[in-house]
């Protein structure tokens, strides 16, 4: 019997579990009802389980058969601040939050995975399964991982899956080296002097100031990166002013900016900053910049993505498997694990889907087996020689 086959006798309870999960989104670190669902199950399957880690993450172990490598397995747990279009009977209960990347179906395919595994531990060494808090921009990864996670719960390898809409229902994509960017998100405070707007020029404007910034920047990575280095600088919001009739003091440029190579941020940092000072110097203002990276450039190795590959081949056949992907410009701060031990993040089609971070995204549950037997196979196989 295949793992596939073996899960199917388990997917009512799973869609269960995620249709719950669905319903009760929390937020960031805070997702206390979630990890403790998640605990609840692991312990029901009598699993070892340890909670706290890093705020309100969970990790969960299983023992094999006999002496072998330490393998992790890591789910998200964390929803958007979205309001949720879809109607549907397990729609969010909470306003203004919705799973609208998924991580309910992520964190329910672990979970199906600890249950297949604790019914079936046909594996040598030991089985990690990593549910994290604070994937989306909060530092989930970081909080375990300053609480001690692979000192507490060492591991040999730990691996990462993420849902992808548009990809057709239960095919893998991954690629080696570089496959995720890593993220920055900055604030600019451009400071000028306010006056009636009527009199402009008895102030310095900081929304012209600000305008003139959105334009110089853009050219950071068209002319002052290599084409041969990957690099998106995006300003998602401009706040500043409250009046028709008042020249503002001060305009906020938000934003974020993206890089493949872990040289990139530094670097784009320095001629945002540089850039920024130099146009609001030449009209009479100035700025103060707050660049925060979140995320680390997303870095397969290239052993473990073969590994992975070989294990989703063995579940859906090798014509189902992309093995050279190209990389995406969007984060996961599961990379700060994979600094730290080596490893690989692939992602899993889930059908026709809304896009990601859409108020009318909408998880196929469908999906769930998939992932949950991937895991497994991927414990089953043990690690690359």
């Amino acid at each position: 019997m295949s793992t596939l086959d073996a899960l199917a006798p388990y997917q009512d309870e799973l869609v269960a579990i995620r249709h719950d999960l669905h319903a009760h989104p929390e937020l960031g670190l805070e997702v206390p009802r979630t990890a403790a669902r998640v605990a609840e199950k692991l312990k029901g399957w009598g699993i070892e389980v340890e909670t706290g880690v890093g705020g309100h993450g969970v990790v969960g172990t299983i023992r094999g058969t006999g002496n072998g490598p330490v393998i992790g397995l890591r789910a998200d747990m964390d929803a958007l601040p979205i309001e949720e279009a879809a109607d549907v009977p397990w729609r969010s209960t909470t306003p203004g939050r919705m799973h609208a990347c998924g991580h309910d179906g992520h964190t329910t395919m672990l979970l199906g995975t600890a249950k297949y595994l604790a019914a079936n531990p046909r594996f040598k060494g030991v089985a990690r399964l990593i549910f994290q808090p604070g994937e989306e921009g909060a530092g989930g990864a970081l909080a375990m991982l300053a609480d001690g996670l692979f000192d507490r719960f060492p591991c040999d390898a730990v691996y990462g899956l993420h849902n992808k809409p548009g990809l057709e229902l239960g095919r893998f994509a991954i690629n080696p080296g570089p496959s995720m960017a890593g993220g920055a998100f900055f604030d600019l405070t451009v400071k000028g002097v306010g006056a009636h707007g009527g009199r402009p020029e008895t102030g310095v404007d900081p929304i012209v100031v600000a305008a003139q910034i959105v334009s110089a920047v853009q050219g950071i990575v068209a002319r002052s990166l290599s084409p041969h280095e990957p690099a998106v600088l995006s300003i998602t919001k401009i706040v500043g002013g409250n009046s028709y009739n008042v020249i503002p003091a001060e305009v906020v440029l938000c934003g974020t900016a993206r890089g493949l190579q872990p040289q990139t941020l530094p670097k784009m940092e320095d001629l945002f900053r540089r850039t920024a000072e130099g146009v609001a110097a030449g009209l009479g203002a100035s700025v103060e910049l707050d660049w925060r990276v979140i995320f680390a450039p997303l870095i397969n190795d290239p052993i473990h993505t073969t590994a992975m590959a070989d294990a989703a081949a063995a579940l859906v056949g090798e014509a189902r498997i992309a093995r050279n992907e190209p990389p995406l410009m969007v984060s996961e701060d599961f990379s700060f694990m994979l600094d730290q031990v080596p490893g690989a993040y692939i992602h899993l089609g889930i059908g026709d889907a809304a896009a990601l971070h859409n108020p009318a995204y909408a998880f196929n549950d469908a999906a769930i087996p998939y992932g949950a037997a991937f895991f497994a196979r991927l414990v089953e196989q043990g690690l690359p020689a």
